[in-house]
This record gives structure tokens, sequence and C-alpha cells, in this order.
């Protein structure tokens, strides 16, 4: 039987490629992978085009233009799962050197060859383009180029990593490598990744005619390339590299960018089947580890909560009340990524200081100062409550007191449009505390933001019994037009994040009021993974807001909030007043140094993790969340828990339960009854072994 879908080039029949032979004597293969909305390199399509390629090498065209036959974009990179797959059976190298085979003929192919790049093209899609002679992006703002890699705990292993330090000298192609960043058209061809920009309806036209007439690459670009991978420079660049990369991601959690730059201080200078060959067996040794293994789990995760957003809001109007520090910068925000916006608290003096924070923020995230004006525009102060009547969306951003909250939505409500949503930003207060007297409890929810809001990417939807399943949905789209990932969790007091946190940072308090020192608390947390040690946090968060949030969850959890928290005295609550358990100097703690001869508690590591992972398999038992997955997902993108780790669910099943039991038991004989094992230990996902 014939594939009626396939084409037919000299021969063979393509499923994923279609050749488009020009006028001109070029050759033109569009990438539009069969059965797929996305271009994502399969090993089905890497073998049609080795095979098309191995055609073209014996009769080759005038040129070979490699272009998308998908609009949405050029090429996503590899197919993950079928990455994931290759790691179950042992088969990651075969994989790679597929990769680098094919690659490698679309490099050595007697006509000159270019790439014409639109809209994303990332990891093997850039590897592909870096294989062609040219390269020619889509000035269109939807261009990005990149090489995430190391985001997923590895590095370009089809070729990526042997060519691109040649391309555009090593600092630019390391920097792009090791940060995982993604590059404008414009920034591409700025450090030479690309050759020329075009606009999108000549894109292809353009890739054809640079093939045809060629083009020499400029003197300092081609001394760059050259003079930065000698063995000297080398030398003296690697350990810079690794300096830097220390700053952010220690070798014992994060191995990947170590490796990439040690693979290219040691072959950078040699040919290029050599770089290859040092390229692959580093990559399939870093497909191994649990970070990587951890690491493409998450990025699915990521999919999963995308995917949570589909579809549209009907949201395009949003008023905020309460213009305090959380409730001003989800106002700002929200303005930021194109909502018009009305902010609204008792006084003016609160809503002009947020408006301060907000400009801050704009000159931040729009570069282009033209077009600040507009985005400002969009978030107007509204002492009044003026646009309650003509918001999709309120949201309630005032103090932590149930009663302050009910009256405020007694006002509020009956003014709202009949389809609006009423949502909550309460950090701990169960809804079903919050929803008595509402009109329309099913257009009701919580919609909980954290600090600070625009760089934390989780928003946790709250439910509760009466809510409608419409009101999720518009909310998780909300949530989606914002870059944020939404998780949905049951209105239990402190949802996930925060009930999972808590034990922690109450743990780290009472050590800290026995006497050890905020450091070496901090020290303990971050050796194990957490990007913020949890005395910093506490003063991050707010030591007042600490004490309101163990006002309502202390008692649900069974633990005593200690002195340091319950009672926080004014112009002393942490990060915003300069002053809490450590000084604030610049944004930044200033952390005494360890008294001499300190030597930390050996389970004071212990002492802080367990009692979170404890709280999580109650969360677990309890339903807070559906699945898992969802929790570790919450728990990653709402606390920043170790990703490399997996997550706290992850983490249990990778060191074991009973283990992790037994360390518990002995905190507990230890310390008393707050480290008693909570429900849900016995959950046979915890005992099913990590592949």
């Amino acid at each position: 039987m014939t594939d009626s879908s396939a084409h037919d080039f000299d021969g063979l029949r393509l499923r994923h490629w279609r050749p488009q032979r020009r006028d001109d004597g070029v050759l033109v293969l569009y990438f539009d992978r069969a059965d797929a909305a996305v271009n994502a390199f399969s090993q089905d399509a890497l073998i049609e085009l080795g095979s098309a390629l191995e055609r073209i090498a014996l009769d080759p065209p005038k040129a070979l233009v490699i272009a998308s036959g998908k609009a949405n974009g050029f090429i996503a990179g590899a197919d993950l799962k079928e990455f994931q797959e290759y790691d179950r059976r042992g088969t990651v190298e075969d994989a790679i050197r597929r990769g680098q085979d094919v690659f490698q003929a679309l490099a050595s192919l007697p006509c000159p060859s270019a790439a014409a790049i639109h809209g994303f093209c990332m990891g093997g899609g850039t590897e592909l383009a870096l294989a062609c002679r040219y390269r020619v992006a889509s000035s269109d703002a939807s261009t990005r180029i990149g090489l995430p890699e190391v985001q997923l705990g590895i590095f370009p292993g089809w070729g990526g990593s042997a060519r691109l330090p040649r391309l555009v000298g090593a600092p630019a192609a390391m920097d792009l490598m090791l940060t995982g960043r993604a590059l404008s058209a414009q920034a591409a061809r700025a450090i030479g990744l690309v050759d020329a920009l075009a606009e999108p309806a000549v894109l292809v036209d353009a890739a054809a005619a640079l093939a045809l007439q060629g083009i020499t690459r400029p003197f300092k670009q081609r001394a760059l390339g050259w003079l930065t991978n000698t063995f000297l420079a080398r030398k003296l660049l690697a350990p810079q590299m690794r300096k830097q990369v220390a700053r952010k991601a220690p070798k014992a959690f994060y191995p990947a960018p170590y490796a990439l730059i040690s693979t290219w201080e040691r072959s950078g200078g040699k040919s290029i089947r050599a770089r290859l060959d040092a390229e692959r067996r580093a990559v399939v040794k870093l497909a191994a580890t649990p970070t990587a293994r951890n690491l493409i789990r998450i990025f699915f995760l990521t999919e999963r909560l995308k995917a949570l957003g589909k579809g549209e809001s009907g949201i395009t109007r949003v008023h905020v009340v309460g213009a305090g520090v959380m409730g001003g910068d989800i106002a700002a925000f929200a303005a930021y990524k194109g909502f018009e916006v009305t902010l609204q608290d008792r006084e003016q003096r609160f809503i002009d200081a947020a408006l301060q924070r907000a400009q801050a923020l704009f000159e931040k995230k729009v570069k282009d100062a033209s077009k600040r004006p507009a985005v400002a525009a969009r978030l107007k102060s509204d002492l009044d409550g003026a646009g309650v009547p003509e918001a999709d969306l309120v949201i309630e951003a005032i103090i932590e007191n149930p009663e302050a909250k009910r009256e405020l939505y007694q006002a509020v409500e009956p003014r709202m449009k009949a389809d609006a949503l009423l949502v909550t930003n309460t950090s701990s207060i169960p809804l079903d505390a919050l929803r008595p007297h509402l009109a329309r409890p099913a257009q009701f929810a919580g919609l909980h933001y954290f600090n600070p809001v625009a760089q934390m990417p989780l928003v946790e939807i709250i439910r509760h019994a009466g809510m409608a399943a419409e009101t999720e949905r518009r909310l998780a789209a909300f949530c989606k037009a914002l870059g944020k990932f939404p998780v949905p969790v049951a209105g239990t007091p402190g949802f996930l994040v925060n009930r999972v946190l808590f034990p922690y940072m109450l743990e780290a308090a009472t050590a800290y009021a026995e006497g050890i020192p905020g450091p070496a608390i901090d020290k303990a947390a971050t050796r194990f993974g957490m990007p913020m040690g949890p005395i910093e946090l506490l003063d991050t968060v707010g030591l007042d807001v600490a004490a309101s949030v163990g006002k309502e969850l202390a008692p649900f959890l069974g633990l005593e909030v200690p002195a340091a928290l319950a009672t926080v005295a004014a112009g002393k609550r942490g990060k915003k007043d300069g002053q809490g358990l450590y000084k604030w100097e610049n944004g930044k703690a200033v952390k005494p140094a360890l008294p001499d001869g300190f030597v930390a508690p050996g389970d004071l590591e212990d002492r802080l993790i367990l009692p979170l992972l404890n709280e999580a398999v109650a969360c677990l038992h309890d339903g807070v969340v559906s699945d898992a997955d969802l929790l570790d997902a919450g728990v990653i993108f709402g606390t920043g828990f170790a990703p490399f780790r997996g997550g706290p669910i992850q983490h249990i099943r990778t060191v074991g339960a009973d283990a992790l039991l037994a360390r518990l038991e002995a905190l507990r004989a230890r310390y008393g009854e707050r480290f008693a094992p909570r429900p849900g230990w016995d959950d046979p996902v915890l005992r099913t072994p990590v592949a």
C-alpha cells in the first residue's frame, strides 16, 4: 500500500520532507513532520533526511535550502518522548550518532546549502541550521534561535557544540549554550549565527539567493572563530567559564555545563570528526544522569501545565483591589502582559506607591522606551472602584483577614458583570470560609500568586466545592496569557505550596530560635539544592506575612510558631524594612560570619527538608492536587525546590520511602512529635522505583 501523503523524490517516498525544485536550480526541502502540529526531529524524520541527502550528493542541485513546511515555526528540536524511550532502552548513543551523521552529511554536500529560519528554531533545529553553509532568518518578532539543551541536563549533541564556537567565536557560542537562552533574529545576526535577515514572505527566496551567490563573512568573525578556539585561548577561557557557571549551577547538581566546557577545552582545536566524537561521548554520559532524567521530566510537566490553559479566557479587563506589594505587582504584571487594569485601594498614597513600582517593572521589561507609555497607560489608578462594573476579572488582594475579605465581596459582587469572575489572592485562608453570602459562588475562586510576581512562574487556582468547571478553565487560560503555569489545588488551608513550605520555614525559625546561626541554616538548605535558604526566604516574604500564614496554618498542621514569627516588631519585617532576621542593604541580605569553630549539627539538613517532604506526602494523601506529577510541578515552580531532584515525590522515590521514614523517626525521637510521619507514606506511588 502506498502512502498518499508521501512525496516522491527520485524514487524515495518521503512522509516528513516535501521537495520542491525551483526554476533557478535550487532544491528546497520543506520539513513537514507527518501527524504532528510542530516540527520536532523523530528518528524517522532523521532517517528520511539522511536518505534524501544521499540522493542529493549523487546528483547535486545548484543549491539546497531547508525550510519549514509548517507556519508555526522552523524546528523545535528533538522529539524528547523518543529520547526518553532511547534512554530506557540504553540506545541513546545510537540516536545521537545518527543525528551527527545526518547533519555531517548535510555539511559535506558538494553544493551550497542554506537554512531558512522562521519562528522557533531550537536545539536540533539550530544544529541542523549550523550544518548548513548559510543561514537566513525571518525578521519577524516570533523568530527565536537557541540551544537550550543545558536546561535538560545535557548539551547540544548533534554537532551544535562542535560547530558553533568555530562560527561565532567561543565566548559568544559558549554563552549561548551555557545559558540555554534564545536569541532574536537581530541578535543572532549580530553575533554571526545567521548571515542575513529577510521578511517572512521572501525568506525562502532570500535563502536561495544567498546559497547561489555565497557570502564572505566579516574578518572579525572569522578571526574570532579561529583565535578563540586555539589551545592557549581554551586554556585561558575555560577556567573563567567554570567560575561564571559555578555562581548559579553547582557542579554536583548540574554537571552538563561543566561537561560542555571540558569537552570544548579538550577537543575544540581538533578536526570536526574528533569534535563530534567527543561531543557524543559526553552527551551520552550526561543523558544517563538523574539530573538529566529529572530535568527532562520537568520539561514534560511544564507542557502539561501549559495545556491546562488552552482556549480563550474571555478576560480583557482586570480590576485589582489592594495596592500593597502583591496587589500592586499583580496589577502591574497584568498590564505589562496586555490587559486593561484598574487598581483600587482605600487611600491614594497606596495606589501611587504601586504605580511607582509598576513604572520600575515597565522600565526593566519593556526594552523599547517608545513603547513604555502605552504599557503604562493600561494601568489606571481607581480610588473609587469605578472599574468594577467593566471588569471581566476582579482580584482581591487585601489583608489576610477573612472578615475583611467577606465585607469587600458584599460591596463588590453586586456591581460586577453577570459573567465576571471574582478571585482572592489569599495565601492560606480556606475558600469555604470566604464564600458564604456570595450570590454567584460558581464564579468565585482563588488565584494565588507568589512573590515576586514578575519572576515566579506558578499561580495556584484554588478550588472549592461550589466552583464551576468553566471558572477554572477561564482562569487557567488567563494564567497562560500571563505566561504563568496554572496548578489547580483544593481550597484547604495553605493550599499546596504554602502548606508544603510552611513546616520547612517553621523548622528553620525554630532552629534559629535555638541559637543556630541563620547563615548555617541557609547553607544547609542551599547545599540540598534550594535556591535560597529559609531564613533569607522568611525575610524576603516578610516576617509579618509569615506570621499571618502561621496563624492560619499552625493549628491545622498541629505545629507551634516560635516567638521570632509570632511577634514581629514594627520596622523589622524583613527585606521590605531593611531589617529582619538579617540586615538588608541594596536589596541583599547582609549575612554575618559564622562564629569561630562553629560546626552545624549533622542532622540540620534533615530537620529542614524532611518536614517539607512529610507535608508533601500528606498533601498527596489528602487530594490537594490530583496526582504526584502535579504536586512535584507545583512545589518546583512555587518554591524553587531543587529541580535536579525532580520534586518532593520524585525525590522520595529516588532515595526510598523507607529510608526517609527511618530518618523522620530518628528526628521524632530526638526533637518531638512535630516530626511524626504524616498520613500517606504507604501510598504505592511512593514505592514505585524511579526508572
